[in-house]
């Protein structure tokens, strides 16, 4: 199992108010799973992604990842979980925009300290994965929406990761573009990858194995696709 969560809750504390986001929550993710979280806005959807990313820690209940309970894990924990096993792609592309693609790609094992000869080659190497060996040179202005969210992938992709996590990756894209990118997340997913996305959009959802759904903090239905 690469992700096991039990019974997880996450309240915040706003003003004099207090907001339950998440109230009791569990979910197991098997390895090269490939599933969509879904709920309207307001269901805890992005909590749940934050708190699957470790960049977000849960008030109770437990998380395991890969068997390590990352629950009780301090921030260095969290962050160094984040870097080696946790590969992110967001809907706003989080691109540095004077840097060129390969640098962007690059940006994850600056962090983690790989010498700079083997970033290069691994970056040059998850460029060309996404169908972008002939824009490594360009920097994001230089880029279509969909290459932006292209160079984004390669830099999840990069540190090889148990686990890629997709927050509304096409929501910035037109449809075409957004089946594009989906068909490089099945890609992916055939050749190993454990995919999570979150989305709003069911056609979205549908490229996925399995959808869980939200509604008001709780998981409302969990569903194979196929």
């Amino acid at each position: 199992m690469v992700i096991e969560i039990s019974d997880i809750t996450k309240v915040y504390q706003i003003g004099t108010q207090e907001v339950h986001a998440l109230r009791g929550v569990s979910l197991r993710v098997k390895e090269n799973e490939y599933l969509a979280i879904m709920g309207p806005s307001g269901s805890g959807k992005s909590t749940l992604m934050n708190i699957l990313g470790c960049l977000d820690t849960p008030s109770s209940g437990s998380y395991r990842f890969v068997n390590e309970l990352v629950s009780e894990m301090d921030d260095d924990q969290l962050a160094e979980i984040r870097n080696r096993e946790i590969g992110f792609v967001f809907q706003t592309f989080n691109l540095l925009p004077r840097a060129s693609a390969l640098h962007n790609v690059e940006l994850p094992m600056i962090y983690n300290g790989t010498p700079a000869s083997k970033r290069k080659k691994l970056a040059k190497e998850a460029l060309a994965r996404v169908g972008l060996a002939d824009r490594m040179t360009h920097k994001p202005n230089e880029l279509s929406g969909g290459q932006r969210q292209r160079v984004a992938i390669a830099r999840a992709l990069v540190n090889n990761p148990k686990i890629i996590l997709a927050d509304e990756p096409t929501g910035n894209l037109d449809t075409r573009t957004g089946e594009e990118i989906m068909e490089i997340f099945e890609e992916l997913h055939e050749q190993g990858h454990t995919i999570i996305l979150v989305t709003h959009e069911e056609y979205i959802a549908e490229h996925t194995n399995r959808i869980v759904r939200l509604r008001d903090g709780r998981i409302e239905r969990d569903e194979a696709l196929n």
